[in-house]
């Protein structure tokens, strides 16, 4: 069966999309643990990030640098962090989560409650600036 994320790359299940390309899907996390969380994820369903061949795994990080410097231009804060935990769900995906502060990283803290209207005005804003 496939995953939640492939479901998504497929649009079977909406998304507020932030970017895509022939290999990469990008899209907010709807529970997430700052504006402009995001995901990284390839659009072959592979379920661990080291089982991606090298290029593919070099090419996605490329990919995410250039989402997390478009999250960086539309979200107030000091860094974009990176992590990649894999245990979610079995595809392989980076989170590019903004913060302010290193606890702002820990994935088990609350998550924020966003309406439909702002994540669609977030992924909209950080798509503009991943095109510019």
């Amino acid at each position: 069966m496939a995953t939640i994320f492939t479901q998504i790359i497929k649009g079977d299940i909406p998304s507020y999309r932030v970017a895509e390309n022939d290999q990469f899907y990008a899209f907010l996390d709807i529970y997430p643990l700052s504006k402009g969380h995001t995901l990284v994820v390839p659009k072959r369903e592979v379920d661990y990030v080291f089982d991606l061949d090298d290029d593919e795994l070099a090419a996605m990080h490329i990919f995410a640098k250039r989402v997390a410097k478009a999250i960086e231009k539309v979200i107030p804060c000091k860094r974009v962090g990176v992590a990649v935990v894999g245990l979610e769900v079995p595809h392989a995906h980076i989170h590019l989560i903004p913060i302010t502060k290193e606890s702002d990283m820990i994935l088990s803290n609350p998550k924020l409650k966003l309406s439909q209207e702002e994540l669609a005005a977030i992924a909209k804003d950080i798509s503009e600036a991943f095109k510019a």
